[in-house]
């Protein structure tokens, strides 16, 4: 049996504001806007080369704008993607290594934390 995630809602108290920074700033592709009705707006978003989109999240979910942490997305080159994310603008801190990986991170308008991970060659990663 297969179970992919593949939507995942992120709670944004401006919506356009936040697509715009998706889209314009972070290089999302803008799949759906959609009005429902006057409470709900149905906006997904995908990372380039993601199979798993996210939801802008207004009135979806009881969540606070702000309140995911630890979304991830993994990248070639950390670096690449924090000196591009910078050059639009987008706060994003320095990379940092781990033993897991190199990865720099950022925030969304509404404080939701996301990391970018460039996973490190198994070898470098477990010491085998």
């Amino acid at each position: 049996m297969d179970m992919k995630i593949e939507l995942v809602p992120v709670p944004v108290s401006d919506i356009d504001r936040a697509k715009a920074f998706y889209v314009d700033k972070v290089g999302f592709h803008d799949d759906h806007d959609v009005t429902v009705n006057e409470d709900l707006r149905f906006v997904q978003l995908t990372p380039p080369g993601s199979a798993c989109s996210i939801v802008l999240d207004l009135n979806m979910t009881p969540m606070a704008p702000g309140a995911l942490q630890g979304l991830q997305v993994v990248v070639d080159d950390s670096q690449a993607v924090h000196d591009a994310l910078a050059a639009q603008g987008v706060e994003v801190e320095p990379v940092q290594d781990f033993p897991w990986g190199r990865f720099t991170f950022f925030s969304d308008p509404d404080g939701n934390r996301w990391a970018v991970q460039q996973m490190l060659p198994r070898d470098s990663a477990t010491g085998s």
